[in-house]
């Protein structure tokens, strides 16, 4: 929601900061200069100080400037040779501004470095600025704000620029008798510059540096409208701070603002004075609240952030979106009468009138009853977020009729979208009687479709809808959510009646990876300079937050060393315009992409998505959707590297999202160490990770499907491990009807692939193979080509368990699999099947071991070595076990002896698995 909240416009003020980056302008295109200019020997060099120069013009609006000696350092980083030549010439050109005559030659001087009417007849390598551009237009705004100084004004500006100079070069002759009062020395600060904290005003110091701000410096008031009123308002401020704020808890794993331990900055005092905020810079912070609140979801500080905004209220009662905020901080940390307390004050405040995007509505009656349509969405979501589908359902519903009521198409276009969300991702079934009474459009189609089609319906309005309106990340996300849709889906005919074309009921991954490239054209919009973009106090300053950020680490690196890079300047690939909306929009795709090629079967595609968004888009996506990612890639590793390397990937996830509540970390730490379990033996481990599973998967904060699938399927797996053969097709029978009911199709091949594996196990092979055929089925008609080929071997190991007559059929299924199992295809997966070949060569009679001995033996050996990674004792055993017999017939005795005592230690292994002492059992 925050990414639908705007900042309001605000004034321009003149700074010593300022001057200081326009005296690097002037560096930066000396007048009469052409090529490159003094003291530059290269284009690159000058380059550097242009994007740097950039930067700074982006992060001008910021809710507290940098002062001198943060400026410095920054400069050093980029200055390379010139560095000290840089931060020599900007501190000797502050000092010499000593009188209001310096300042007005100063300015005079730099509407030299301008381009008038005339620029275009000047030599071509004459370097100007364009009026029109970043820099251009923040160097007229400067001259601007200073032409319209007072005398007064200019002498205060001179006052703050020797006060900023000060506390940069206390050793300078011109400040040594410079000397401030007590008060003015021990200003702690407003803010910090750090992460834009509000919550670090010394507030025992506020009135004292009011009179300090009369006597000393000019400020802009924190409320052009009302400065009076507020500085009472202050006064009973004093005596409420909570000493707590100044020492706020932030994760440095998880905060996307945090500087680094050593980060010299952070603890650095502002310059002297006060400066009250605007309206327009305490709406652009709260924007990056809020914006952070739902990036760090439950991690989020609570109790100290909800100080913070109680004492803006009191400054500040007509801030109406300060209950927003309160209401998403509730909302991310569960707190459910809170939020609900909140949103409700928030809209009776506002009638939903501030704060969120909006195209006014063609009836003008709308405005008299203020915007209860996105009160409707905002309690529909809320609903959603506490895991109550069907009350969300019902608000959801009721605010489509009252958009309509009101034609609020924009309202109804988010709302439509957020219904689409909520019957994608819960199961809800005979809803269609809900939807069918609220929104005509599904009522034309029909009420007897089924809620898949009712979802494709309404995902195809709500797409057309969006596109009409222009509303372009709206038109993202609808994108994003039929690709979904389409992943999982088979498209039938919604009429069932009439003639009807011959068609193939299976699935389009050609309509997937159309609809994913839809979507990423969104960043398009936002790629140049010129794009439109919404332009706040909080949006500047992702221009300046990764400065001090390393380049080019991996995903799972665990170097957190400050060493510097050879390319000192390689952050200036970093900074970018773009909104973290759009950000999230066009990451969430690559998520998708990755589970798309998860499902198709291509584990590199699978992989090389997942590790796009974790470098490219981690840092403006929310911690769950980044956990998602390092989940894939942990899960990536475990699969084809084994639990060794995959818990030491999983050890540095887990400590990057320790503080995230129920994060997918904890279900993949489950999953990991069950799946361990069950290679290992250790049945009674497994059922206790059984039980923690279903613990999770409790309706007490909402039925997710996905996991209590995933609880189920796995406790089946360890009944069958127990060879608890009627009990593990009872619970898999259970879980296939429950998944058949809500349409969980993909599911469903999973779930008859364990049902063939439970009769083979039990010697039912005959009550197999048509499971094994109906999983195939399955996989066809969705293009689950891995697990097609899953099926297909464990079809072949069907046909084989009835006998040596059906060796050749089942090495024919196994030798067409191979393609997908070696190529694709995990340790487990390609072991099994090397250890099937193997079995149905040995159980041809026409096959002879003295022959081609390396025919059987290859195979063997490969799956031996791998399965020694994932440590499945069980089927290594039954590969050495192979193997003996093999090098028995040859009269190999030594290698006889070695495959044996291999074969020994798998079984011993196996059946005393309590007895092993392993470190990683303990992470339980």
């Amino acid at each position: 929601m925050a990414g639908m909240m705007k900042g309001a416009a605000g004034g321009f003020g003149l700074t010593p900061h300022k001057v200081s980056m326009c005296i690097l302008l002037q560096i930066y295109a000396p007048p009469a200069q052409i090529s490159v200019p003094f003291p530059f020997s290269s284009v690159s060099q000058h380059n550097r100080l242009a994007l740097f120069l950039l930067a700074l013009t982006k992060s001008s609006e910021d809710i507290l400037e940098p002062k001198l000696d943060e400026l410095i350092p920054q400069l050093r980083e980029i200055g390379g040779l010139l560095n000290h030549w840089l931060c020599d010439h900007l501190t000797r050109r502050l000092s010499s501004l000593s009188s209001p005559d310096d300042l007005f030659n100063f300015f005079s001087d730099l509407r030299g470095i301008l381009g008038g009417p005339d620029s275009n007849v000047v030599d071509d390598d004459q370097i100007i600025l364009d009026p029109n551009s970043n820099l251009g237009m923040f160097l007229r705004r400067c001259l601007l704000a200073f032409n319209l100084l007072s005398f007064e004004g200019v002498c205060h500006l001179l006052t703050n620029i020797g006060i900023y100079c000060k506390e940069a070069l206390p050793s300078s002759p011109r400040y040594e008798s410079l000397h401030l009062d007590d008060s003015s020395n021990d200003l702690e600060g407003l803010l910090e510059y750090e992460n834009m904290d509000l919550e670090n005003f010394v507030f025992e110091k506020v009135t004292e540096e009011i009179e300090e701000r009369k006597r000393a410096s000019e400020r802009v008031p924190f409320h052009n409208h009302a400065p009076k009123a507020l500085t009472g308002l202050v006064e009973d401020f004093e005596d409420s701070a909570d000493p707590k704020l100044k020492h706020r808890y932030k994760p440095s794993e998880v905060s996307p603002f945090a500087h680094s331990p050593n980060d010299k900055l952070k603890v650095a005092e502002p310059s002297g004075g006060v400066s009250l905020r605007t309206n327009f810079q305490i709406q652009g912070y709260l924007l990056e609240q809020s914006d952070a609140i739902e990036k760090n979801g439950s991690s989020f500080p609570l109790n100290a952030f909800e100080s913070i905004l109680r004492q803006i209220q009191k400054l500040a009662p007509e801030l109406h979106r300060v209950h927003f905020l309160r209401y998403l901080n509730s909302l991310y940390h569960d707190d459910y009468p809170a939020a609900l307390e909140n949103l409700h004050r928030y809209f009776d405040y506002s009638a939903g009138t501030e704060g969120f995007d909006h195209v006014p509505p063609s009836s003008s009656g709308c405005n008299s009853f203020g915007r209860y349509e996105i009160a409707l969405l905002c309690l529909g979501m809320m609903h959603f977020h506490f895991g109550h589908p069907r009350e969300a359902l019902e608000v959801l519903t009721e605010a489509v009729r009252v958009s309509q009521q009101h034609s609020d198409d924009t309202c109804l276009a988010y709302t439509l979208a957020a219904i689409c969300n909520l019957l994608s991702e819960v199961g809800i079934s005979g809803i269609s009687g809900i939807l069918g009474t609220s929104y005509s459009a599904v009522t034309r189609v029909g009420t007897s479709l089924s809620i898949q089609q009712q979802l494709f319906v309404l995902l195809r309005r709500s797409l057309k809808r969006a596109e009409s309106l222009k509303l372009k990340r709206l038109v993202a996300s609808n994108h994003v959510a039929m690709a979904k849709f389409d992943l999982t889906h088979v498209q039938r005919p919604l009429l069932s009646f009439g003639p009807k074309a011959s068609m193939k009921l299976r699935t389009c991954p050609i309509n997937v990876c159309k609809e994913l490239r839809l979507s990423s054209h969104l960043i398009s919009d936002f790629g140049s300079e010129n794009s439109p973009m919404i332009i706040d106090g909080a949006f500047s300053t992702a221009w300046l937050k990764n400065f001090h950020k390393p380049m080019g680490s991996l995903v799972f690196s665990q170097d957190t060393g400050s060493g510097r890079k050879s390319d000192a300047f390689h952050f200036c690939a970093q900074p970018s315009s773009i909104p973290a909306s759009v950000l999230q929009s066009v990451g969430s795709s690559y998520l998708v992409r990755s589970t798309a090629w998860g499902i198709y079967g291509s584990a590199p595609l699978a992989r090389i998505n997942a590790l796009v968004y974790a470098t490219c888009f981690a840092d403006s996506s929310s911690l769950a959707d980044a956990a998602l990612a390092y989940t894939k890639l942990v899960q990536h590793l475990a699969v084809f590297k084994g639990y060794k390397e995959a818990f030491a990937a999983f050890t540095i996830a887990e400590e990057k999202f320790l503080s995230i509540s129920k994060s997918r970390i904890l279900l993949l730490k489950l999953q990991l160490l069950h799946e361990r379990a069950l290679h290992c033996g250790h049945l009674k481990l497994a059922q206790q990770l059984c039980d923690e599973l279903g613990v999770l998967a409790s309706s007490v904060n909402g039925v997710d499907m996905e996991l209590k699938t995933e609880g189920s399927l796995r406790h089946a797996r360890t009944l069958l491990a127990a060879n608890q053969f009627s009990q593990a097709a009872a619970v898999a029978h259970s879980l296939f009807c429950m998944c058949y009911k809500f349409n969980m199709q993909v599911e469903n091949a999973m779930i008859l692939l364990l049902l063939a594996e439970i009769h083979k196990r039990s010697g039912n092979a005959v009550l197999g193979i048509p499971y094994a055929l109906a999983s195939l089925s399955f996989c066809q008609s969705f293009n689950l080509d891995l697990l097609k080929a899953s099926a297909t071997l464990t079809l072949a190991e069907l046909w084989l368990s009835l006998g040596s007559k059906h060796a050749k059929r089942a090495l024919t299924l196994i030798h067409c699999a191979f393609p997908m199992i070696l190529g694709h295809g995990g340790l487990e997966l390609r072991a099994r099947a090397f250890i099937a070949e193997a079995k149905c060569y040995l159980s041809n009679p026409s096959f002879s071991v003295f022959e081609d001995s390396q025919v059987v033996l290859d195979p063997l050996t490969q799956a031996a070595e791998e399965l020694q990674y994932l440590e499945y004792h069980e089927l290594a055993a039954e590969a050495f076990y192979l193997m003996a017999i093999i090098f028995d017939k040859l009269g190999q005795l030594e290698q006889r002896e070695e495959a044996a005592t291999s074969f020994k230690k798998h079984m011993i292994a196996l059946e005393n698995p309590q007895d092993q002492e392993d470190p990683l059992f303990g992470m339980c």
